[in-house]
């Protein structure tokens, strides 16, 4: 199902995947907590990705693990 954001039209199903994965693992290491709760920021970061061309979503969790990873490290530095 593709739904328009903005000017660009998305995936919703291809993002919903995504988040799914990224998500389950960021529970799972303890970096978001275990709730039913949507992390607005790590999908703020799927979307991103998916506008900049990523259209895989095995590699748009991948990044947006690493991405929201670096960022989490960043804040707890500063």
């Amino acid at each position: 199902m593709l739904v328009e954001r903005g000017l660009q039209a998305m995936n919703v199903e291809l993002v919903s995947e995504a988040y799914a994965i990224a998500a389950n693992y960021l529970r799972r290491s303890g970096a978001i907590p275990d709730t039913l709760v949507t992390d607005e920021r790590l999908l703020g970061m799927i979307v991103q990705l998916l506008q900049h061309g990523e259209i895989n979503k095995i590699r748009l969790a991948n990044k947006a693990i690493n991405w929201f990873e670096t960022q989490s490290e960043a804040r707890a530095v500063a």
